[in-house]
């Protein structure tokens, strides 16, 4: 049976769809792309149908990730039809929680709670910054944690 994964960050055009970008590649080098599959979306609707952010693309092409999905807001369909719904910080996590439909499926975690040191555990959100530094560290933070949670996903049998 196919896990599924949904990457949530405020707007969609920055955090998640590296964070999706980078568990496609995770899985992939693993060789277990045929039990996973990973989405991303976003908590508001202002950039729905737009591609990410150009640094955001910059940053994913320049560690070989493909990327061609547009930006999506989260239904509540989705709490139902993914496994695991990532946030990239607190506030993510609370809107997920408020608008989870009572009884579903999906669990929400946090991106950063897994491989990251505590006080690095919120996914950076480079939006409002200049150039790509920002985007980049939200990149090395996507590595480690969506590493650590397929191992731990793996291992457990989760």
């Amino acid at each position: 049976m196919v896990k599924q994964i949904l990457m949530i960050c405020l707007g969609n055009i920055c955090r998640s769809p590296i964070a999706e970008a980078v568990m496609v590649d995770t899985i992939s080098k693993a060789g277990l792309s045929n039990e996973w599959k990973v989405d991303s979306a976003a908590i508001g609707g202002w950039h729905v149908g737009n591609s990410p952010d150009q640094r955001a693309l910059s940053t994913m092409k320049k560690h070989g990730l493909p990327y061609k999905n547009k930006a999506r807001q989260i239904t509540s369909k989705d709490f139902n039809e993914f496994d695991y719904i990532f946030g990239m910080d607190d506030e993510n996590m609370s809107d997920l929680e408020s608008r989870a439909p009572a009884g579903s499926k999906a669990k929400l975690l946090m991106l950063g709670n897994f491989g990251l040191e505590k006080s690095d555990r919120i996914i950076e959100d480079p939006y409002y910054q200049r150039g790509d530094a920002g985007f980049e560290k939200a990149y090395q933070q996507c590595v480690v944690a969506c590493d650590a949670f397929l191992k731990d996903a793996v291992a457990n049998k989760l």
